[in-house]
C-alpha cells in the first residue's frame, strides 16, 4: 500500500511504502534500478520476475509484482531486454529497386502483421535499402541485436537472402517463396499457379482463345509462378502461347494503361485480359474507356485481388464487385506471417512452417458470363 503526497515544486510523487516490513521513502520516478535496490534483488531477478519466467520462485514474483504495482512501476523495453534476451522488435527492410516496395499492397499486409505485433508486446522497425545494401542491414541486425527476427519481402526466384539470414541465424519468415529447398525455412504464400490457371481456365470456358496476360515482374518468385499457371491452362486447351500477349513490369495503374493499350492496338488484339493486381487492372478501365470499350461486353477481364482495404467499402458493407477476381487478402496474410515468426522466436528448435493458400475466384462483371 502506498501513501503519496503530491508537492506542489517540481511535481515530485514521495510515496511512503511498505517492503520487506520496512517503510522506505522513494521519490518518483521510479526505474528498475531503485526498485531493485530497494528488494535487495539483482535487476536481472527483477525483470525475469515482471515478464513471468520460471526460474524465479513464486514468492519472489509476487513481492516483485506488489512492489512494481505499488510504485506503478512498468518495465521498459531495455529492462524486458535484460530479462528475456530479446529485443520486442521485428525487421523489415525494405528494397528500393526496380519493384516500388512502398505501395498499396505492402502497407496493407503492415497493417495486418502491426495488429498481430502490438498485441504480443513487439514495435515494428523499418529500414529502407538501396541495392546493395540489404545484406549489410541484416548483418547488423544480428550482430547488434537490433532485432528478434525478420520478414522477407517479394522473394526474387533466385534470394540469396534466404541463405544469408539462416547463415547469421536471425530468425525470418517469406512472404512468398523461392528455391528448391522451400521446406528448409518459414513461408506463407498463395498458390499463384494454380490460380492463374483456373482464371484463365474459366476465361477458355467462356469461349476466349486469345488471351493476354499483363503480369508482375517476373524476377520476382510470384510473377514467375502467375505466368507459368497461365500458359499451363494454355497448353492443355491446345492454344498457342503468344509471346506478344505477355506483358511484365512493376504493378501500377499506369503500367496497365499503357500495356492495355498496346495489347488493343496489336493486329490480332485479345478478346480477353488476365491481370496480375487489381492496380493495373484499373489502369486497364481507363484504357478501354478511352477506345470506348466496355468491360465484359467488348472484352474479357479477370484480375488478381488483394482485397486492399483503401478499396473496400468505409461502412464494412458488402457491395457487388466489379471485377471478376482472383482473391485473397495481403492483409490477411501480414497477420498469419507474423504470427509465424514470433512462433518461430519463441521456439526456436521448432520445424519450419510452410503454408500455401488457396485463392478464391469472384465472379463479377468484367467478364461476360459471370456467374453463369
Amino acid at each position: 500500500m502506498a501513501n503519496c503526497l503530491h508537492l506542489a515544486f517540481g511535481y515530485v510523487d514521495i510515496c511512503q511504502i511498505a517492503l520487506n516490513n520496512m517503510f522506505v521513502m522513494v521519490t518518483a520516478p521510479i526505474n528498475l534500478k531503485k526498485l531493485s535496490e530497494m528488494l535487495g534483488l539483482s535487476q536481472t531477478t527483477v525483470s525475469r520476475a515482471l515478464n513471468g519466467f520460471p526460474e524465479v520462485s513464486e514468492k519472489t514474483r509476487k513481492r516483485v509484482q506488489e512492489a512494481a504495482n505499488a510504485l506503478n512501476y512498468r518495465p521498459s523495453p531495455s529492462a524486458a531486454s535484460l530479462a528475456t534476451g530479446k529485443t520486442r522488435s521485428i525487421g523489415h527492410v525494405i528494397p528500393v529497386s526496380e519493384h516500388r516496395m512502398i505501395n498499396p499492397h505492402f502497407s496493407d499486409f503492415l497493417a495486418g502483421a502491426s495488429e498481430i505485433y502490438a498485441a504480443a508486446g513487439y514495435d515494428m522497425l523499418l529500414r529502407m535499402a538501396n541495392a546493395g545494401e540489404e545484406e549489410d542491414i541484416y548483418r547488423d541486425f544480428a550482430s547488434r541485436r537490433r532485432v528478434d527476427g525478420v520478414v522477407v519481402h517479394g522473394p526474387k526466384t533466385i534470394e540469396p537472402r534466404i541463405d544469408l539470414l539462416k547463415s547469421i541465424d536471425l530468425p525470418f519468415v517469406v512472404h512468398g517463396r523461392s528455391g528448391a529447398d522451400a521446406n528448409s525455412y518459414s513461408w506463407l504464400d498463395v498458390n499463384n499457379r494454380e490460380a492463374f490457371r483456373k482464371g484463365t481456365e474459366l476465361l477458355i470456358k467462356q469461349g476466349h482463345a486469345n488471351i493476354a496476360l499483363i503480369n508482375g515482374l517476373e524476377s520476382m518468385n510470384f510473377a514467375k509462378r502467375r505466368r507459368a499457371g497461365f500458359e499451363a491452362a494454355l497448353e492443355a486447351n491446345k492454344i498457342a502461347v503468344d509471346q506478344r500477349h505477355i506483358c511484365s513490369a512493376d504493378m501500377t495503374e499506369t503500367y496497365g494503361h499503357d500495356a492495355t493499350l498496346a495489347q488493343l492496338k496489336l493486329s490480332s488484339p485479345p478478346t480477353a485480359i488476365m491481370y496480375a493486381s487489381i492496380l493495373p487492372a484499373m489502369g486497364g478501365i481507363r484504357a478501354l474507356n478511352e477506345l470506348g470499350l466496355q468491360p465484359g461486353k467488348d472484352i474479357a477481364i479477370i484480375t488478381y485481388d488483394d482485397e486492399l482495404s483503401f478499396l473496400q467499402s468505409p461502412d464494412g458493407t458488402d457491395t457487388p464487385p466489379f471485377f471478376t477476381a482472383i482473391s485473397s487478402s495481403i492483409q490477411a496474410a501480414g497477420k498469419r506471417v507474423a504470427e509465424m515468426l514470433l512462433q518461430q522466436i519463441d521456439n526456436p528448435m521448432q520445424n519450419p512452417i510452410n503454408e500455401l493458400w488457396e485463392a478464391e475466384i469472384v465472379h463479377g462483371k468484367t467478364t461476360s458470363s459471370a456467374g453463369k
